[in-house]
This record gives C-alpha cells, structure tokens and sequence, in this order.
C-alpha cells in the first residue's frame, strides 16, 4: 500500500518554546493510524503542523508532493481535513450552515455530499436547522466529523475525539470513523488519549514523548508492549 503522508524530521515550537524534536512518521493511504502519549507529549502539535496551523521545520510529504510552508487553506485545498480538539463547530450557525462551510474548498453543491453523510449521521436531517450550540457535546463531535466529511479529503485528521464524551458515545464515533474508512476509502491519523479504543481501531501507532516518537508499529505489538500496557492501558 502506498504511502499517503510521510513526516521527516519535524520541529516547531511555541515562541522560545520547542514543541516538536524531529518527529519522524508514515500514514498509508487507505489506513487509520494513531498518535498517543501523554499531554504536552506534543500530539495536538504534530497535528497542527501537517495541516499548517503552526511554522515548522522538517519535511511533510502528501501524496508524494511536499506541503512546504503551505498554510491551512492551502493543505485543506490538497485534501486534507482537520478536525481540532474541542470540535470547532460555529455555534452561531446551524446544522446546515456548519456542513455547509465544510464544502467551501470545492466546487459543486453540497447536497449530494448531504445525502451520503446521512447514511453515517442520521439524524442531521432532522436537526439541519438547529443552532450548532445547542446540540450536546456527542452530537457536536459528530457534526465536526461530517463537517469535515464534507470536504471530501483523502486524510482526516482528527484531534482527541473522545474526550470529555461519555463512553458509549466513544464507542459511537469510533465506529462511524471505522466505517469511513472501510466504506469509502478514508485515512485517518487519529490522537487519542483512549489508547484502549485508538489501538484497537488502528493498523499502525505512534507514542510520542516530549516531542519525539518513542515507539512505533503495528497496533497489535504495541499492545503487549510492556511500557505502552503500563503507562496506557492500565495493566
């Protein structure tokens, strides 16, 4: 399987602060792969610097063509979806509205694009015209997650989906990330705090420590990998 995003030595830092030292990794296209460790292990960063909403050094490959110094526009424009921790969706606006800004990179209605995302999310048809802000927290996980869908990108990016949600809710969009990537294709480079629910769903996994990868490899190994079990799993 080819692969679709490759990160080659990348730093970036907050003003004086380094966040990243030289992180190293390769999503296939066609998988999920996750990135854990702990917070300030440089996670959300990792993130932010593939889809440009930090400066940073190193090299970033996309579809075997570098991103450069492109800005988030620009890597939206590419195909690739960012999902932020903390949802990101415009309270102000509606169901409908969200979804809508979801589909501003490309060209042609977004109904289409609608009427396939209820098949993952029902029940967006019947909330299309409510605020945003008034939805509770599972449901407006969710809605970032179709929001994003709407872009039609070749990798999602998703940034602690779990957290605060309740655990069924959890399982929830875990299984919807699943199913958009047996069903359409979608590869995923998930951060997740949840290391039980992110391994089992992931072909391939990084555990990040103070800025730099300190494990990698297949899901599976690292789950009897007597660190990640100790530090991540509990037991």
């Amino acid at each position: 399987m080819a692969v679709l995003l490759e990160l080659e030595d990348v730093t970036a830092r907050y003003g004086p602060v380094q966040a990243l030292h030289g992180v190293s990794l390769a999503v296939e296209e066609g998988e999920i792969a996750t990135v854990l460790g702990a917070n300030g292990a440089g996670k959300t960063t990792t993130l932010r610097a593939i889809s440009g909403t930090v400066r940073r050094e190193g090299e970033v490959q996309f579809a075997g063509k570098q991103l450069g110094r492109s800005g988030p526009d620009a890597v939206a424009r590419r195909g690739i979806a960012h999902v932020p921790e903390g949802r990101g969706t415009f309270a102000e606006l509606t169901v409908w509205e969200n979804l809508r800004l979801g589909a501003y990179t490309r060209r042609g209605s977004a109904n289409d694009d609608f009427a396939r995302i209820q098949t993952y999310f029902p029940w967006l048809q019947e909330r299309r015209n409510q605020q945003a802000g008034t939805l509770s927290g599972g449901e407006q996980q969710m809605l970032a997650l179709a929001r994003a869908f709407m872009q039609r990108p070749r990798l999602l990016l998703l940034d602690e989906p779990s957290l605060g949600l309740a655990p069924l809710l959890v399982t929830e969009i875990f299984r919807i990330i699943k199913e958009l990537n047996e069903q359409e294709g979608l590869t995923v480079l998930v951060v997740e705090q949840n290391a039980h629910i992110a391994l089992q769903v992931a072909r391939n996994a990084y555990v990040l420590e103070v800025g730099r990868v300190a494990l990698a490899g297949p899901s599976a190994e690292l789950q009897e990998h007597e660190s990640v079990r100790r530090s991540y799993l509990g037991y």
